[in-house]
């Protein structure tokens, strides 16, 4: 079958899921792949590829409910089984300030490019969990992209969608998150599901040793001696440290300490990472990257800190919506 007679078949095995309005959500679709750059949203009716007047555009987007769940299922079966497959999940906001009618508004962060400013926006906070297909590249294909509701958590909303990936999944995969998910709550809620997780941690985080033994007084220490990112001195001897030679990164560090956990969450048993990057005559020191793994098997110390570089596509693909796809255009 060529890749013609594949995306065809995929097509229509899409359009038979959905329901109301979908004659026009696909001429939409169509007018969006070949309308590069447009001013307004009304700009998507004029293609020849949608066969309807501009109010079809928003009464498209209206009547239709796209079955998520079945969408990220056909997705999975159109990707080629392989040993480990890599995940990332994050979230974005679509600022809203005139909308003041709109519900479900909330406060949402929005990094802003003004000095000093507070990185706040009004809108709605959408939720991502994508698959990142190249060890180095920036495409990520999103299996589940959904509004955060008021009722709801950025921590929440990633462990749900987490749960319903992972279910359709075969094998077990890596998930790889931003330091706003190197937290408790999201350990706890996604503690069940069936993937390792790779997670950046802020560097003012504190983590415990294993407790002492019982030493047949009181109540049973749950947590150890506390390890401080940011002081170096309650940090004991690692149980793993080497240093590497990277063609892009050049003299790193890397270090592991295993049998650490948060605070808050001391059922869930981690290692801690830190990456260091040595300066020399043609490089400059960076700040050091502290990551955390939870998963079955402790990894290759060696290799891992590589793959939550691969996170980063999923910005890629949040600007490529954005700006190419017109997301946020509509009012």
């Amino acid at each position: 079958m060529s890749n013609f007679d594949k995306l065809r078949a995929f097509r229509h095995e899409a359009y038979a899921l959905f329901r109301n309005g979908r004659d026009a959500l696909f001429d939409l679709m169509d007018a969006v792949w070949v309308s590069r750059s447009i001013y307004s949203f009304a700009e998507l009716s004029l293609p020849p590829v949608f066969r309807r007047q501009w109010p079809s555009l928003y009464k498209a987007l209206q009547d239709s409910e796209p079955p998520r769940l079945e969408l990220m299922r056909l997705y999975i079966e159109q990707i080629a089984p392989e040993k480990r497959m890599v995940l990332a999940g994050d979230h974005t906001a679509w600022s809203r300030l005139p909308a003041q009618t709109l519900r479900e508004r909330t406060y949402e962060h929005q990094a802003h490019p003004m000095s000093g400013a507070k990185p706040i926006t009004l809108g709605q906070g959408y939720s991502t969990i994508a698959w990142i297909p190249e060890e180095q590249g920036s495409w990520a294909l999103p299996f589940l992209h959904e509004r955060i509701t008021s009722a709801e958590t950025p921590m929440e909303k990633a462990a749900t969608q987490l749960r319903h990936v992972c279910q359709k999944l075969t094998t077990r995969p890596l998930s790889l998150w931003d330091a706003e998910y190197g937290c408790a709550p999201f350990l706890q809620k996604t503690a069940d599901i069936t993937s390792d997780k790779l997670i950046r941690l802020r560097s003012n985080r504190v983590l415990y040793g294993p407790p002492p033994a019982y030493s047949g007084k009181g109540r049973p220490r749950r947590h150890g001696n506390p390890f401080k990112l940011k002081d170096a001195t309650t940090w004991w001897h690692p149980d793993e440290e080497m240093s590497v030679e990277d063609a892009k990164w050049g003299t790193l560090r890397l270090q592991m300490w295993h049998s650490l956990h948060l605070r808050q969450a001391a059922s869930q048993v981690l290692s801690l990472i830190r990456v260091e990057r040595l300066p020399d005559s043609s490089t400059t020191s960076l700040k050091p990257l502290w990551l955390i793994w939870v998963g079955l098997e402790r990894p290759l110390l060696e290799s891992l800190w590589k793959q939550y570089l691969r996170r980063f596509a999923i910005d890629h693909w949040y600007r490529f919506a954005k700006q190419r796809l017109h997301w946020t255009l509509p009012s």
